[in-house]
C-alpha cells in the first residue's frame, strides 16, 4: 500500500492541516463556499479524510474509505450506505477527481438525494495557471486527455486532477446523457495563489498567517482573470424533482 493511503497519513495530513493556520483558512474558506449553497439536510461529507466540516456544517455527516477519528460512516462513492431519496445534500473537498468509477459514483449521489437536493464539490481545474502547477509541481496526475475512470486503488495516491472538468465541461453532452435527473448550475473558479502560498499538505507555508487577508483581497481584485489563474472550481449540480 502507498503511503499516502494510510490511517497514518490521514492524520498526519490532519495535524498539518491543525498547525498550518494558512492552510487552515484555505480550507475553512472551502467550507464556507460549499456550505453557501447548501439547502437541504441531511449534509454527507464524502470523503471527510483530515477536513474538519463540521466547524462549518456542524450536523454533517462525516464518510471515508477508512476508519478514523472523526468518521462517521466507512463509505465508498460507488456503494453509499444511504437510502434512496434520503439525503439534502452531497459534499465533497478535494475528493471526486481521486474516485475510482465516477459514473457509479454519480448513479449513487442521484439515487440518494432529495428533490432539488444538491452535489456541491471544489475541486482542482484545468486554466493555463492551473496546468502549469498542477503538471509539474503536484504528485496527482492532472490529464486533460484522461477517460472516466481513475486507474489504481489508491485512497489517495491515484488520481487525476483534471477529470471533474472532463465530466462536467468537456463531455457535458454525455454528462446530460447519462444523467438527465443532474443539472450543473454553477461553475465558480476561484483560488489562483492562496492553496500555493499555504505549502498545502506538503510543502512550507511560504507566507504568515498574517497575510492571508491580503493575499484574499488581491484574488478578490484579479477575480476576471480567474478564467486563465484559477486553481480550484466549485461545482453545484441540482437533482430535478
Amino acid at each position: 500500500m502507498n503511503q499516502l493511503d494510510t490511517k497514518e497519513s490521514l492524520l498526519n495530513h490532519k495535524k498539518i492541516i491543525a498547525n498550518n493556520r494558512f492552510l487552515h483558512l484555505v480550507h475553512k474558506n472551502f467550507y464556507i463556499k460549499i456550505a453557501s449553497y447548501i439547502t437541504q439536510k441531511p449534509v454527507v461529507e464524502i470523503g471527510s479524510g483530515p477536513g474538519f466540516i463540521k466547524e462549518i456544517i456542524r450536523n454533517a455527516i462525516t464518510t471515508d474509505v477508512i476508519k478514523a477519528p472523526g468518521i462517521d460512516k466507512i463509505a465508498f462513492a460507488e456503494k453509499l450506505p444511504f437510502r434512496d431519496k434520503s439525503i439534502g445534500s452531497i459534499v465533497m473537498l478535494n475528493v471526486f477527481h481521486h474516485i475510482k468509477n465516477p459514473t457509479k459514483a454519480l448513479q449513487e449521489f442521484e439515487r440518494c438525494l432529495k428533490p432539488n437536493g444538491k452535489i456541491v464539490m471544489v475541486e482542482p481545474w484545468p486554466t493555463l495557471w492551473s496546468k502549469f502547477i498542477y503538471q509539474n509541481f503536484h504528485h496527482e496526475d492532472f490529464n486533460v486527455d484522461g477517460n472516466w475512470r481513475i486507474n489504481g486503488k489508491g485512497r489517495m495516491s491515484d488520481a487525476n486532477g483534471a477529470l471533474p472538468w472532463i465530466i462536467f465541461e468537456r463531455d457535458i453532452n454525455k454528462f446530460k446523457k447519462l444523467f438527465p435527473s443532474l443539472n450543473i448550475q454553477k461553475v465558480e473558479l476561484h483560488t489562483p495563489f492562496k492553496y500555493l502560498v499555504s505549502g498545502n499538505l506538503s510543502k512550507p507555508q511560504l507566507l504568515p498567517v498574517s497575510f492571508y487577508p491580503l493575499v484574499d483581497s488581491f484574488e478578490k481584485i484579479i477575480f476576471p482573470l480567474n478564467k486563465y489563474l484559477a486553481l480550484f472550481a466549485t461545482i453545484v449540480i441540482s437533482k430535478k424533482k
